[in-house]
């Protein structure tokens, strides 16, 4: 005789999704956390993301009056990930359900997604499937490449695709051409390599009733519509690829303007893309900035260039892809129906976003400018855009990254606006400046607390020591996202690494961890506090604290210290680093916590005035030129 144990699956949430549920901010749950014993213990996740029971959480929130409901679409969508943990197959299990193709396969759930259909009226199927697919677009993490709502409808606006076809051939969830249908595409077609994607593009189009077809494939290997043109080509397509066909792919007949070597996949897009282009249809591409310089790729640039195909480059502010760590580029390009034209647009609307302007007001400009381009040849908008004479750019590096063609010494520039926007920031930071100075420290007499080394935190599982990978000259992972290379964290940079880059392992970094080079003059740390989508470089220490037994900010300040300097830096030469020899005072994590809070006041601080002093910099010079070029006068006060 056999016992059968039916074990039932709970539904768990993370932090994110706890706040969103009580319609509070991220802080305000790490506050309860703190704040309250009776807050339910992690069941899942990591120590950085934990994953909470949602059951249990909805009866602490309501207990403790945070909570008056659980609204009905978060519930439903818990419910459906404890039955089915893979958030695509649930999503798609839904827009089957919706569209009549077949039930929900799990019958206590289906009256509540009927209920939930039904409460919004007509638009009922497609309300849920959009409010459903919110959710698991945060669900689906970094497997899923989103492009923001708003750049999307500009790629489409831009592609002028108003009554004609258009094709995706990287369309993952299909989101760039339900914006299309949407915005009048009479036809989309959509391709993907996963499978998984593909099939839920297609039930977000038939839900919908939006006219299109999606097929899961290659693209570039296995083209599903090899003698389809259309109007317009959008797409964002995968970075930094290697192994994406280039050697069974060498004679084909896509190669219009020369066989991209095997480091210039997104090139390999581009004329993919044009190759299914009628004449005067457009193609926009969002792309990564080295597709415009690595030298690589000069010839076929070039021949795009000469044959009139590529139009505008525009390269966008950080802040429109919050998921990238470097300013992507829109490349526009069309098919011509006449003779090619002499010049291109290059536009560096990335300085668009260090001032206060909204982001529909940039992707708003950057439309107006790239469209008159297109149409009467002149962007009307000198602040940022600029036409370039083709001729011009047919150098050895063929290299179009609009900031390198800037008009000399900001003529292009609105000097007044520029100068303006930079004293009122400054003027803030002024004020904001004195207010952060942080309080100092008390003076004590008690003795230096017993330390230990970085190397024994380790093997006490307070932290985890990854890297460095090391420069071999070869590795077996292309990186498909920016990595974090030495030189930007001893200048405080972004990501910088290209996404052809060729490491030994992927590393993602993730918030609290402290990046160490291998090779400085002096000891450097940096704490990731966005982790966004990068990953670690070579010649890195990555020391990765658990935050319940050794505070983050804690150890960055210990690690920086005169001593550790010394402790890290190699007999042999002063410019090797060894993070594992530093020491850390042994203290309980509520004083760790308290130092933390000293040494991150202390970094905010120093922040602060080092914008302070790069602003006053960039007064000087903007005042200078403008009071040199004529552009500026002095005032009677002055």
């Amino acid at each position: 005789m056999c016992t059968l144990l039916i074990v039932r699956r709970t539904a768990r949430v993370t932090a994110a999704d706890i706040a969103r549920i009580a319609g509070v901010g991220r802080a305000a749950v790490s506050n309860w956390r703190k704040r309250y014993e009776t807050f339910p213990a992690p069941v899942g996740g990591t120590a950085t993301s934990p994953q909470f029971d949602l059951e249990q959480v909805e009866r602490w929130m309501v207990a403790n009056e945070k909570l008056h409901a659980v609204p009905e679409e978060d519930l439903f969508w818990r419910n459906l990930l404890a039955a089915e943990s893979e958030p695509a197959e649930a999503l798609a299990l839904v827009g089957e359900h919706l569209s009549g193709k077949r039930p929900l396969p799990f019958p206590s759930l289906r009256p509540d997604l009927d209920a939930l259909a039904d409460r919004l009226g007509k638009s009922g199927s497609e309300g849920v499937f959009q409010q459903l697919w919110r959710r698991f677009a945060e669900q689906a993490g970094p497997r899923l490449v989103i492009t923001p709502e708003p750049l999307a409808a500009t790629m489409i606006n831009l592609a002028a695709v108003n009554g004609g076809t258009i094709l995706d051939p990287a369309c993952g969830t299909g989101q760039v051409l339900h914006t299309a249908a949407r915005a009048g595409a009479a036809q989309v077609y959509g391709q993907d390599i996963d499978a998984a994607l593909a099939r839920l593009a297609q039930l977000s189009l038939t839900v919908n009733e939006l006219p299109g077809e999606i097929r899961a494939g290659d693209s570039l290997r296995h083209d599903s519509f090899p003698e389809l043109t259309v109007d317009a080509v959008v797409a964002h397509p995968p970075f930094g690829l290697s192994n994406w066909g280039q050697e069974e792919l060498g004679a084909d007949h896509r190669w219009e303007f020369g066989v991209p070597p095997r480091t210039e996949p997104e090139l390999a897009w581009v004329q993919h893309a044009y190759a299914h282009l009628k004449p005067g249809g457009r193609a926009v591409l969002l792309l990564p900035p080295s597709a415009a310089g690595r030298r690589a790729g000069r010839r076929i640039r070039a021949d795009l260039l000469r044959r009139g195909a590529l139009r505008a480059v525009v390269a966008l502010p950080l802040r429109l892809t919050p998921s990238y760590a470097v300013n992507l580029q829109l490349w526009v390009l069309q098919r011509p129906s006449r003779t090619p034209q002499p010049h291109v647009l290059l536009a560096d609307a990335a300085a668009l976003g260090a001032d206060t302007s909204g982001d529909k007001e940039i992707l708003g400009r950057v439309e107006t400018a790239v469209s008159r381009f297109l149409d009467t040849g002149d962007p009307t908008d000198p602040s940022f855009a600029y036409v370039v004479p083709i001729i011009d750019l047919l150098d050895d590096e063929v290299d179009l990254t609009p900031t390198r063609h800037a008009p000399a010494g900001t003529a292009g520039v609105d000097i007044a606006r520029e100068l303006h926007t930079v004293h009122k920031m400054l003027a803030d930071l002024g004020t904001a400046l004195p207010k952060s100075l942080p309080v100092l420290p008390t003076s004590a007499e008690a003795a230096a607390p017993p330390t230990v080394s970085v190397t024994d935190l380790a093997r006490g599982g307070a932290l985890e020591i990854l890297g460095p990978i090391r420069d071999t000259g070869e590795g077996d992972f292309v990186a498909d996202v920016p990595v974090l290379t030495a030189k930007d964290v001893v200048l405080g940079n972004s990501a910088s690494g290209g996404t052809d880059e060729r490491i030994l392992q992927r590393i993602p970094l993730r918030d609290g961890d402290i990046v160490v080079p291998l090779v400085a003059r002096q000891m450097v740390a940096r704490l990731i506090t966005e982790p966004g989508t990068a990953v670690l470089g070579r010649n890195l220490y990555l020391l990765r604290p658990n935050p319940d037994v050794l505070d983050p900010w804690f150890l960055l300040g210990h690690l920086r210290t005169g001593s550790n300097e010394r402790l890290t830096g190699s007999s042999s030469s002063g410019l090797r680093i060894d993070a594992r020899k530093a020491q850390i005072p042994r203290i309980p994590i509520a004083e760790q916590r308290r130092h933390g809070v000293v040494f991150r006041g202390l970094h905010d601080f120093n922040d602060l005035a080092q914008q302070v002093a790069s602003l006053a910099a960039d007064m000087a010079r903007l005042t200078a030129e403008g009071l040199t070029s004529g552009r500026l006068r002095p005032t009677e006060e002055n």
